[in-house]
């Protein structure tokens, strides 16, 4: 791939990016506009009583409120591309800094459910497509089709009932215990609390992985120059490493990376079950209480943490299979 052909292809990139963040955020802040949670009442609490209504209006004009939809977007929009998201209603804080710190929860969160989803799945899809046909690869179907269809918080509570309610092996929620300091929290301490979360998103994202990895394998195993190989008396795992392992692994990655936003979706469904103070937890409770500058700020970060998935999935299909950078991008 030459310089310019890179240089376009980042160009490319970027533009689609700027141009989605810019959709995405008229999209959210039109729906928003029209939520019926009052984002004052949300800014005081539940003791209105002791606000009077010229200090309602006060709280109204200094956040905006009483501007037209257009103008607030279009002021929200500028102090964005000086690089300020705002103050969060909710945490009073900067947007920014709310949204780093529940991230780096979230993302132990995410990033151990996802390395576990993938390899897991990888080695479930060659197992079932290695055994096409048989109780093995029946039984691996119907586990797959069986999480496809099933909820992650529903799948969470069984895991919150099973081993926590039940058995008592781990923690019922939060991200550390309750009145504890967080320099005094262990690190396995810290893992419990993480188990039964990413648990429950691993799960849920074993199903994709696994079903595609499969298929592809069973292609690949019928083609004419694997036929070749068993001819030469190569079989089982050692015939899949050495012909097959890099195309049945090409859109197994791409669809691990394309399901960054499965997986954003599913970590809110698990931070709300298991009470983890994570990013997903900090949306919901943005929108239910009328946090506009936080839940604009978290859309366009789980935009931009979408599009980087996508992003990554295409840069490796291009290190992994040389023919498709001879494409012309």
């Amino acid at each position: 791939m030459h310089y310019t052909q890179i240089a376009r292809y980042i160009l490319k990139k970027t533009i689609k990016l700027a141009t989605l963040l810019i959709a995405v955020s008229i999209l959210s802040f039109t729906l928003i506009s029209y939520s019926p949670i009052d984002p004052v009442h949300s800014y005081i609490g539940a003791d209105m009583t002791r606000v009077g209504p010229e200090q309602r209006e006060a709280i109204a004009e200094y956040w905006g409120l009483n501007d037209p939809p257009v103008q607030q977007y279009l002021n929200w929009g500028k102090n964005v591309l000086q690089g300020d998201l705002g103050t969060s209603l909710l945490y009073r804080s900067p947007v920014a800094d709310t949204i780093a710190e529940r991230f780096l929860a979230s993302l132990a969160l995410m990033g151990l459910a996802w390395i576990l989803s993938g390899i897991f799945g990888f080695l479930l899809g060659i197992l079932a497509g290695m055994k096409e046909g048989t109780w093995v690869d029946r039984l691996i179907k119907g586990y797959c089709f069986t999480l496809a269809s099933t909820p992650a918080f529903w799948v969470g509570l069984l895991l919150l009932m099973l081993f926590s309610v039940w058995l008592g092996w781990f923690p019922v929620g939060l991200g550390s215990p309750a009145g504890v300091l967080a320099e005094d929290i262990s690190f396995i301490e810290r893992l419990r609390h993480l188990a039964l979360p990413a648990l429950t998103l691993s799960i849920a994202g074993v199903a994709n992985v696994a079903l595609h990895t499969r298929q592809k394998l069973i292609e690949v195993l019928e083609s004419d120059y694997v036929r070749f190989a068993k001819a030469k008396g190569e079989n089982g795992f050692t015939l899949v490493w050495n012909h097959a392992l890099r195309n049945i692994a090409l859109p197994a990655i791409s669809l691990h990376f394309a399901s960054f936003g499965e997986l954003f979706g599913g970590a809110v469904l698990a931070e709300q079950v298991f009470s983890y103070p994570g990013l997903g937890q900090a949306v919901v409770q943005a929108g239910l209480g009328g946090d506009v500058p936080l839940l604009l700020g978290i859309v366009l970060f789980s935009t931009i943490f979408v599009f980087i998935g996508n992003f990554i999935a295409d840069l490796l299909y291009k290190v992994i299979d040389p023919r498709i950078r001879k494409v012309d991008i």
